[in-house]
């Protein structure tokens, strides 16, 4: 007899419903990878889709883009839900994604059954007005490749390529050129959104502020990429790289030009976590600490409250 897949005990705690999209906050939704760290960004998202905080962009890099997609869509709880269920999904992470689409993540059977049999509004997030960009980094290139919804052949095959991991994953081909995790190029994309000119840009960290990434020569480096230059130097740069970019992220948020939720305590769940108590907590951390954010966000963006 096969034995039953592990779920979160508490999923059907997780809150749903549809978000109101009818009048969306110009601006621009920026949100950092991590794998399943990305669990806090989807409570964080939820939370705010619960007090009408709608963003008319969203870029995301890696497990940003992913649970980016159930913003644009308006579905609470879509994401959170879906990571809680079928994280033991041999299909979706583990043997069978590896056999499918020769990574850690199964992304067709994920794009496909799952966010069919989930209730992903497919429609209405490729039909909605609402930008949507997806961050790869182009392995030839060792530049960030930047897939926008509506100006890509396929915005799906683009957020799988945002989040193909190194090493344990093949490369994505898009238009005849190869790609890998968008994290490589960029990990917070933020300065995209400030020369795309906007004006309001709120960032979800997957990392406490005070966290900086070791500097360290990647392993296997040399074997793997040995004919892709450029995805070695992105790997051999891409700590001290990302540390500049949070130093930058700091001052830009001390001048209020940008807004920042971060974890309010460390996360310290593995990359690839599978203790489905650990992810949901984490979701939960996500989810309070937008809630605490309200407040100050919906001043930031100039969003009248109830109590004024």
């Amino acid at each position: 007899m096969e034995e039953a897949m592990e779920v979160y005990e508490k999923v059907d705690e997780l809150p749903q419903g549809q978000a109101d999209l009818r009048y969306l906050q110009h601006g621009c939704m920026v949100l950092e990878g991590g794998a399943w760290r990305g669990l806090y960004t989807q409570g964080v998202l939820d939370a705010l889709m619960e007090n009408d905080i709608n963003l008319d962009c969203t870029i995301g890099v890696s497990a940003g883009a992913m649970s980016g997609l159930a913003y644009v869509s308006g579905q609470i709880g879509f994401s959170g839900r879906m990571n809680l269920t079928y994280r033991n999904d041999q299909n979706y992470c583990g043997i069978g994604a590896l056999k499918k689409d020769h990574g850690i993540t199964g992304f067709t059977y994920a794009f496909t059954e799952l966010f069919d049999k989930g209730g992903f509004a497919r429609q209405d997030f490729l039909n909605s007005p609402r930008r949507f960009v997806a961050v790869a980094t182009d392995i030839d290139t060792g530049k960030p490749v930047f897939f926008e919804k509506g100006k890509c052949p396929d915005i799906f095959k683009a957020v799988q390529a945002s989040a193909t991991v190194p090493y344990v994953s093949e490369p994505v081909e898009i238009e005849g050129r190869k790609h890998l995790d968008g994290g490589l190029g960029v990990k917070v994309p933020y300065e995209w959104a400030l020369k795309e000119g906007y004006e309001k840009i709120v960032v979800i960290r997957t990392r406490d502020r005070d966290y900086r990434k070791p500097v360290k020569k990647p392993s296997g480096i040399n074997h793997m990429y040995r004919k892709e230059p450029k995805a070695m130097e992105d790997l051999a740069e891409e700590a001290p790289r990302y540390n500049i970019s949070l130093d930058r992220l700091d001052m830009l948020e001390k001048k209020k030009r940008l807004y920042v939720i971060a974890p309010s305590k460390p996360i310290t769940i593995r990359r690839f976590e599978d203790d489905m108590n650990k992810l949901g907590d984490l979701y939960w951390q996500g989810y309070e600490d937008g809630k605490n954010e309200i407040r100050g966000l919906k001043a930031y963006l100039g969003i009248s409250t109830q109590e004024e």
